[in-house]
C-alpha cells in the first residue's frame, strides 16, 4: 500500500514545527544594546539611529532600549559617554609615550585627533547636546575624564566638586581661558579634518602628503 501524504518517510526524521524566533538573552544587555548603537550610527548615520533600529540590530525585543536606557536620549548619552572615555584613554595613550612639557601636550592633542578619525559619526554625537540626556551621571563623569585628559596639557586636571554637574572643575581664569583656547584648537582641527574639509589646503602643490598630515603640522606649532 502507498504511503500516505501525511505519513512520514522511513529514514527521515520529523522535521521540527517552526516556532517564533526567541529573544536574543546576551550576558549584558545593555552593553549589547550599546554596542548595537554604535554599529547602526556607524552604518546608518544618525538619522538611522532610532530604539526599533537598535534592537533589530541587537536581535531583541523593540521595548529592550527603552527598558534599559529610558529613551532615545538615553541611549545616545550612554552612548556618548562611552566615546568620552576612549576619548581619554586616546588621550592617555598618547600621553604616556610622551615625554613632560610641550611634548605631552602635543601628544594629548595629536591623541584627540586619533580619536576623532577612528569615530567620526561617535564624535560628532558627542557634541550634540540638543540629542543627549545631559545630566545622565555616566555622561557627566565620562565628560569630566575626557575634559581632565584635555586639561592636562597645562597640567591642571579639573577638581570636581562633590555633586557637581560641571565636566570642569575649578580652574582660575587663566587655566580656564588656557583650556578653551586648547580645545577650540584641537576640536576646530578634528572636526574640520573628519568633515573633509582640509583637502583642498593638504592638496596645494608641495605642501602636505594627506589632510591628516597638514593637522598633525599645525599640532606640533603650537
Amino acid at each position: 500500500m502507498q504511503n500516505s501524504p501525511l505519513t512520514r518517510k522511513r529514514g527521515r526524521p520529523a522535521k521540527a514545527p517552526e516556532t517564533a524566533p526567541h529573544p536574543y538573552h546576551h550576558g549584558s544587555l545593555p552593553d549589547a544594546l550599546l554596542h548595537a548603537a554604535e554599529t547602526v550610527l556607524r552604518r546608518d548615520g544618525l538619522r538611522g539611529l532610532t530604539l526599533r533600529a537598535i534592537a533589530r540590530e541587537a536581535g531583541v525585543s523593540h521595548t529592550a532600549p527603552q527598558h534599559h536606557f529610558g529613551d532615545t536620549a538615553g541611549v545616545l548619552a550612554e552612548l556618548a559617554a562611552s566615546g568620552h572615555r576612549r576619548l581619554a584613554h586616546a588621550m592617555q595613550k598618547r600621553a604616556a609615550a610622551a615625554g613632560a612639557g610641550t611634548d605631552r601636550g602635543r601628544a594629548i592633542a595629536h591623541g584627540y585627533i586619533d580619536f576623532a578619525v577612528a569615530n567620526p559619526d561617535l564624535f560628532r554625537l558627542m557634541s550634540r547636546n540638543e540629542l543627549l540626556d545631559t545630566e545622565r551621571p555616566s555622561l557627566v563623569e565620562a565628560r569630566r575624564m575626557s575634559a581632565a585628559g584635555l586639561a592636562d596639557v597645562f597640567d591642571a586636571v579639573p577638581e570636581i566638586a562633590p555633586g557637581s554637574n560641571s565636566a570642569f572643575g575649578a580652574m582660575g581664569s587663566e587655566q580656564t581661558i588656557a583650556m578653551a583656547s586648547a580645545w577650540a584648537h584641537v576640536h576646530g582641527l578634528a572636526s574640520l579634518l573628519i568633515d573633509n574639509r582640509l583637502n583642498g589646503l593638504a592638496a596645494v602643490p608641495g605642501t602636505f602628503r594627506t589632510p591628516r598630515d597638514l593637522v598633525d603640522a599645525v599640532i606640533d606649532t603650537m
